[in-house]
């Protein structure tokens, strides 16, 4: 069992030191591991693509419009591996369709045109007739124009988004790249301009910000409890600052608990500062429920006052990924546990 669980907080010689260093020897980084979340490619899926788009394209000499489109409908994830050679975002690709074809493409469109190939990656799509068909033509058309031109002159203190190693001379930079391969310094110096899975990243942000919460509600659930989960910037009489969740709920509180994962310093000590506020609310109240802070990331590592300050806030009811599964026997919420 954590010490800081039975430490009695009202005593002024508590030592903190041991206390903060329990906390920070839980808390790990979240940047290294990710979500997959829904409609992540793996490599191998993504390697048939490249294929099928090799093929269509008779290695890529010949990348056109048609034989892009027909690579397309083959195997849909080959317009993401197309995309990736432009080195594009969905938006970026639909501003650039728009300007090439006269085709209105918002970024929407093109983002839920991405998300619909990455789901069913490799099911043959038909010819269809809609306003669909239309953008997916046009954003292809617009592609294949600007593969064909390459990066060509631009003037000095210009770089041009297609100066890569696969693109600089259009068509002739693909085929290099695609009959040797890329010297490995040329793949790190891609990496370099853009970091890997900053895309995906991007893409699950949400989900990454989520994880605590996730893990809340896990434990929450699994023993039957009843909770209150609030909204962002939702008003709750009683509270003049939110918390992240009630329980069981806003009007007979036996705990609020603030969750936050965050790899920044400063974020983390604005999380600080909230449970510090809601401690206060309750003292000034005369209330009783526990002030529960869930935390994640290493952003709560970095400042050891700032720990301390979370510890006194909640004495000592301060849980992390790793210590979760305990967050209901060691709080007042124990006492609606059905299971």
């Amino acid at each position: 069992m954590p010490l800081r669980f039975d430490i009695n907080y009202s005593n002024p010689s508590v030592t903190w030191e041991p206390l903060v260093d329990e906390v920070f020897d839980e808390l790990t980084s979240s940047f290294i591991e990710m979500p997959k979340g829904e409609g992540f490619v793996e490599y191998a899926t993504f390697e048939k693509g490249y294929q099928a788009l090799k093929k269509g394209t008779d290695a890529f000499s010949n990348m056109t419009a048609k034989t892009v489109l027909a690579s397309v409908r083959t195997a849909p994830i080959a317009f993401v591996v197309f995309r990736c050679i432009l080195g594009f975002s969905p938006p970026e690709w639909a501003y650039v369709t728009s300007e090439k074809t006269g085709v209105e493409v918002d970024q929407g469109a093109a983002r839920a045109l991405d998300r619909r190939f990455r789901l069913n990656p490799l099911e043959p799509i038909g010819e269809g007739n809609g306003v669909t068909e239309q953008r997916l033509r046009a954003m292809i058309e617009a592609g294949s124009k600007i593969i064909t031109e390459g990066a060509g002159t631009v003037p000095p203190g210009v770089i041009h988004r297609l100066d890569k190693a696969d693109t600089k001379k259009g068509v002739e930079s693909l085929q290099s790249i695609a009959d040797l391969g890329a010297p490995y310094p040329v793949l790190l110096y891609e990496r370099f301009l853009g970091r890997p899975f900053a895309t995906h990243r991007d893409s699950v942000s949400e989900l990454i910000g989520e994880v605590v919460e996730v893990a809340i509600k896990n434990v929450l659930d699994e023993a039957k409890i009843n909770f209150r989960e609030t909204k962002r910037a939702e008003k709750i009489p009683g509270f003049d600052q939110t918390p992240d969740f009630i329980i069981p709920d806003e009007f007979t509180p036996v705990a609020v608990i603030e969750a936050k994962l965050t790899e920044d310093d400063g974020t983390a000590r604005d999380k600080v500062a909230r449970v510090q506020r809601l401690r206060t609310l309750r003292d000034e109240e005369g209330k009783d429920y526990d002030v529960i802070a869930c935390i994640a990331g290493r952003g709560f590592k970095i400042r050891r006052e700032d720990m301390r300050r979370l510890l006194q806030a909640t004495d000592g009811k301060v849980f992390t990924l790793a210590t979760m599964y305990l967050l209901i026997n060691n709080t007042r919420i124990r006492e609606y546990r059905v299971r």
